[in-house]
């Protein structure tokens, strides 16, 4: 950002502007109090200069305390430092009181002086900055649960989804995480974020779904006062929260349709406006999104825009379900017992064999969240040592095939099962063999082997379907 300066004297334009050049500090020039305040409006700066004296004369400061006076209702944080060829104690006084933080003589002896001020203004502003972030992150925590846990990764699938993470987590691409609910999205965004060249800035999480169109804007980018009714005083966006961190908008599909040109357009420009306000703030982050929908399909049926998702999808990462993991199910279930009991139970507690059978046998159709509920309420609820399958309470999936194949299915012989239950893992994965291997916890060799040892045909379903 730069450092505007009004000044009417071409001698101090040109004294201020070499002084800041050598001091790398970008300068405005400005010649009247009207273009430093088109300034200001426009766009963000560290520190003003302002002169006190203008045409109307040139000893009272009247136009320079009035300058000061509308600098501070445009942005009431900006530090101004005035100048003045005519100091007295009460023009100071009164310039203090209308928002200066400090005071110069012109002409100025000691450049060191004016920069030693400039730079100590900017770095209090920076400072002020940082504590009002902090408050807002904290209110932010107080509001909302954030999501906790490690990533469990023993599965070939998750160790593929790691793997492409450490290649890309270093840099600022954006990432769209694609996946069922509960597979984990935001925790694995978390976990990119702490290997980024970020990750000792903010990580800001927002559920783009929970916002409503009326509110988008406020939430986002932060209000300035008075935008509208109950706006009483300026809000801090997660935008600006997220500066020099990373963002992470959660259910990006649900983003209102009227409000995603101003995400696209903070993507593409890194800039954006609080609600009430025109001047443009910029930000420095990390974009990740994440979704459970079909972006490419909301998008051939207008309701999600093409430009925003090739700017969103830098690099797409898909998370697989948990039946596509299962040698995760045991270990993810083991770490959500042992925090249920740290939570709940004093007395130690363990997965019968029978239960960690039934567990990898389900097919989780909540994934990793449903899991962590089914563990916790197990916990809650069995009165032994051990953990039974009773005790899990998941519903019987053996009941629901039952239902819907007929007496020529039960009548095949194992082959014949086995080989009619591969080919249907196949086409439920769109044919792609090893991904079908990766779920049966089978090399692709041996998918083949085991398909080619029976010719028979698939055994016969009702007309309801296997």
């Amino acid at each position: 950002m730069a450092v505007p300066f009004v000044d009417d004297d071409k001698n101090i334009v040109t004294a201020l502007q070499l002084l800041l050049k050598n001091e790398h500090l970008p300068c405005v020039a400005c010649t009247n109090p009207a273009d430093a305040l088109d300034q200001i409006q426009e766009q963000s700066f560290q520190l003003g200069l302002i002169d006190l004296n203008y045409n109307e004369d040139t000893t009272s400061g009247k136009e320079g305390l009035e300058l000061i006076s509308k600098i501070r209702q445009i942005d009431p944080d900006l530090p101004l430092i005035v100048m003045t060829g005519w100091g007295t104690v009460g023009v100071a006084v009164e310039a203090m009181k209308r928002g200066a933080k400090d005071f110069v003589e012109k002409p100025w002896d000691d450049n060191n002086r004016l920069v030693t001020a400039i730079r100590t203004q900017i770095q209090l502003k920076e400072i002020a900055g940082r504590e009002n972030r902090l408050r807002e992150e904290n209110k932010l925590l107080k509001r909302e649960r954030s999501d906790s846990g490690e990533l469990i990764c023993h599965s070939v699938a998750m160790k593929d989804v790691l793997e492409l993470v450490e290649r890309v987590a270093a840099s600022d691409i954006p990432l769209l995480i694609t996946g069922e609910n509960g597979t984990g999205k935001s925790l694995l965004a978390n976990h990119i974020h702490g290997r980024s060249a970020r990750a000792g800035e903010p990580f800001v999480s927002v559920n783009m779904g929970g916002i409503s169109s009326s509110t988008f804007e406020s939430e986002m980018f932060g209000h300035v006062k008075g935008a509208f009714t109950d706006a009483k005083s300026d809000r801090i966006g997660r935008v600006e929260l997220a500066d020099g961190g990373t963002l992470f908008m959660d259910e990006i599909a649900n983003m209102p349709l009227d409000q995603q040109p101003k995400i696209l357009r903070l993507l593409e420009e890194f800039q954006y406006e609080r609600l009430g306000s025109s001047r443009s703030k910029t930000a420095s982050l990390r974009v990740i999104s994440a979704t459970n929908a079909e972006l490419d399909t909301l998008v051939a049926e207008h309701g999600f825009r093409q430009d925003l998702l090739y700017r969103l999808n830098g690099v797409t990462i898909r998370l697989p379900p948990l039946r596509e993991r299962p040698d995760d199910v045991v270990p993810l279930a083991e770490n959500f017992l042992a925090k249920a009991l740290a939570n709940y139970k004093p007395t130690q507690k363990t997965l019968s064999a029978e239960a960690e059978r039934r567990l990898c046998d389900y097919s989780w159709p909540g994934n990793v969240r449903e899991l962590q509920h089914v563990i916790e309420r197990a916990v809650l609820l069995s009165r032994a040592d051990e953990i039974s399958i009773a005790d899990l309470q998941l519903p019987e999936t053996v009941s629901a095939t039952d239902a819907s194949l007929g007496d020529d299915f039960f009548a095949q012989s194992l082959e014949e099962v086995e080989h009619w239950y591969l080919q249907s893992m196949l086409e439920r994965l769109d044919g792609n063999a090893t991904r079908a291997a990766k779920v049966l916890g089978i090399s692709r060799s041996a998918l083949y082997r085991r398909l080619g040892k029976s010719h028979a045909k698939a055994p016969k379903a009702t007309e309801g379907g296997a």
